[in-house]
């Protein structure tokens, strides 16, 4: 098993009045799971990429799931945040372009059968943490979704410049194609 995920949607301020009350269940959750496995936490809170949520997850070793999202910000600037990289490992969904919500994505790109419009920041994110892991020697687990760019294997194949599958599987960085594996409601995307 790659990693698992513990996805979490936007919460409202009504869900936690600051980012440090999430943080203090969070890190109080982490503590009890076995150990042994690979874990990622994935928010959707932009406000919640702070130092503290950081630290939280390095404590554990725990990765932040680096996510192309509508409202998150872009992978680019996500990747830059000091001490982002929490883990021996590394977790991205590419999910939506910044600014497209899920229903524009399906509308436009539906039936999935090639790239519509690519999006070269979220290209070129990928790329870098692809490389970091190979510099790092650590392994990369990075998912791909159709709705990203119209297609998730064509995007993969942009990303690592033609053969995905033995460049990217030597090297450590495990890439993969999610094709509406997850059909969460609107408000949940």
């Amino acid at each position: 098993m790659a990693a698992l995920i513990f996805e979490f949607g936007t919460f409202a301020q009504r869900d936690f009045a600051t980012p440090g009350e999430f943080l203090g269940r969070l890190d109080g959750f982490l503590w009890g799971l076995p150990r042994g496995w690979r874990y990622a936490v994935e928010i959707r809170n932009r406000d919640y990429l702070i130092p503290d949520y950081f630290g939280v997850l390095a404590r554990h070793n725990v990765a932040h799931v680096f996510n192309a999202w509508t409202r998150m910000p872009a992978l680019t600037e996500q990747i830059a945040i000091p001490d982002a990289f929490t883990a021996d490992f590394s977790v991205t969904r590419a999910l939506l372009s910044k600014g497209r919500t899920y229903e524009q994505a399906v509308n436009a790109w539906e039936p999935y059968e090639k790239i519509r419009e690519p999006d070269p920041p979220t290209r070129t994110a990928l790329r870098a943490i692809a490389e970091r892991a190979l510099g790092k020697r650590q392994r990369a687990y990075v998912f791909v979704n159709n709705r990203l760019e119209g297609n998730a294997p064509a995007t993969i194949e942009a990303v690592a410049g033609g053969d995905a599958g033995p460049v990217c599987a030597d090297a450590g960085v495990v890439v993969g194609c999610v094709e509406g594996a997850q059909q969460a409601s609107p408000e949940e995307q």
